[in-house]
């Protein structure tokens, strides 16, 4: 069965936007786990625009389910994450310009830098994933650095889907499908993430073998309808 893990980012985008204390990422986290989520996830991002450095301190005190830090491959982010100890990290590109993260790495293209990123890592006992599309290349990739473990961008099948573009996401839904036969074959485990909601989430918890889903900016902005618990157990239902 599908795990959900959620991110709590936005969260903590709307404290940020008063530079308060509230809402609080922590008492988020606890909420999410108490309504069924299967672990949390941030991303802190070197311009800290939302989760600050000790928002993940304390969630690795607090949380008792698995926390997932998104990352950059830099040597500050791996220091870091040296020092905390986050039971996953997840490289992922950034760029200080995006919104939100616009793609997947390129494995291909920056192999040595993320082979090193991966065995510094393991080195500390934390598990490593990469996000990467759904790629074959990029699968090829993953494999070589000695990465356990990949998460699909999902993007472009949630874009395709939102804007009844059928042929097309009935496509990229076929790539992702393929792609997750592929590295499953391979000894990867498989994650997917990024723009996944509630009304085009169903499709891809249908795939054999997906091991979590990670969801964050719908199940936030459903919160704010409903309320957090609610949120994350509706899309419970729909991963599981």
């Amino acid at each position: 069965m599908p795990k959900l893990g959620v991110n709590i980012d936005h969260i903590a985008t709307l404290r940020q936007a008063r530079k308060t204390f509230e809402p609080d990422p922590v008492t988020a986290a606890v909420l999410c786990e108490r309504a069924g989520a299967d672990g949390i996830t941030v991303h802190l991002r070197e311009d800290r625009r939302h989760i600050q450095e000790r928002d993940v301190r304390v969630l690795r005190e607090t949380v008792t389910t698995p926390l997932n830090l998104e990352m950059a491959a830099t040597e500050a982010m791996i220091r870091f994450a040296a020092e905390l100890k986050p039971n996953m990290a997840t490289l992922v590109p950034e760029r200080r310009e995006e919104l939100t993260t616009e793609g997947g790495l390129d494995a291909a293209r920056h192999l040595d830098a993320l082979s090193a990123a991966v065995t510094a890592l393991r080195r500390h006992a934390i598990e490593v994933s990469l996000f990467i599309e759904p790629d074959l290349g990029q699968i090829q990739a993953a494999l070589r650095c000695g990465a356990p473990c990949i998460e699909f961008h999902t993007g472009a099948y949630a874009i395709a889907h939102d804007a009844g573009d059928a042929k097309t996401w009935e496509a990229e839904l076929a790539k992702l499908t393929e792609m997750t036969r592929f590295a499953l074959g391979k000894g990867l485990t498989v994650n997917m993430g990024h723009g996944l909601n509630y009304s085009n989430t169903r499709p891809v918890a249908a795939i054999e073998g997906v091991h979590e889903f990670n969801i964050g900016h719908s199940i936030v902005g459903r919160a704010v309808m409903v309320g957090l618990e609610n949120a994350v157990r509706e899309m419970l239902e729909l991963v599981r």
